[in-house]
């Protein structure tokens, strides 16, 4: 059976935000990438780090100047499932880093489903305003208008193999789906504070995808790193979201990760 693991690292030229997050990335990129390719030589198989290249350009022409390059490079790492010709496949963001000795194709069976992290549990905050277009809510929001679904995932980290990858159809219209929620912008049915959690999400299309097609499953080896640096003691991956990076390495060290 082919395996693989990627990753994808596409410096934003032109960021509109977050460059204190932009100088963490540039500074801890290579420890990241070394971090995901032992994890790959632990388990055995391949690895691969996809950047900038002529694939990326090509891909991204077919979007509009509507869709942000942040939008773009988020699509295009659901497009990178369907190049690799690999039987399983594991993607993991650049701020995941793999902290177990345990081989995630050998404890997961993806027969079963595409492993991923359902986000429900962390948009319990009613107030739309403090939300961002990449929120929990916001694409739970963004979903639901689009009739499909009241379940949101985070797929910085997703296991699949190819059948349920072809089942799920990620891609299927995806110009309509897009169009689709370029209207729901400003559809004036929703209310303003709403509308403006609308988005080109690839989160929102995999969770109305996800509603079409039910077999899935929740990872528990997703730790999710962000309003405060911890790390507890069976963590398998950290997605180190708050992007305190220096933290996990001193926490690897100390643990002799």
């Amino acid at each position: 059976m082919r395996r693989v693991i990627y990753s994808l690292y596409i410096d934003i030229r032109k960021p509109v935000s977050h460059f204190e997050n932009k100088d963490k990335f540039n500074q801890n990129y290579s420890w990241l990438l070394e971090r995901q390719q032992q994890y790959a030589n632990h388990c055995g198989v391949e690895y691969k780090h996809f950047t900038y290249d002529d694939d990326y350009i090509e891909f991204s022409k077919q979007f509009g100047p509507d869709i942000s390059e942040y939008n773009i490079i988020n699509f295009y790492k659901m497009f990178l499932l369907y190049k690799l010709e690999h039987d399983e496949i594991l993607y993991l963001d650049m701020d995941v880093i793999p902290v177990t000795k345990l081989n995630f194709f050998e404890e997961w069976d993806l027969s079963k489903g595409i492993a991923v992290m359902s986000e429900d549990w962390r948009f319990k905050d009613i107030n739309r305003s403090s939300h961002s277009i990449r929120s929990p809510l916001a694409k739970y929001w963004n979903a639901r208008a689009m009739g499909h679904t009241k379940e949101v995932f985070n797929t910085g980290i997703v296991g699949a193999c190819k059948n349920d990858l072809s089942a799920l159809d990620y891609f299927g219209e995806i110009h309509t789906v897009l169009q689709e929620m370029k209207e729901l912008m400003v559809d004036d049915f929703w209310p303003e504070d709403i509308r403006n959690l609308f988005g080109y999400d690839n989160e929102t299309i995999f969770a109305c995808k996800i509603k079409e097609y039910q077999n899935l499953y929740q990872t528990g080896w997703h730790y999710f790193m962000d309003k405060f640096s911890y790390i507890p003691s069976n963590t398998k991956f950290i997605h180190c979201i708050n992007k305190d990076f220096e933290y996990v390495r001193n926490w690897c060290e100390t643990n002799n990760l």
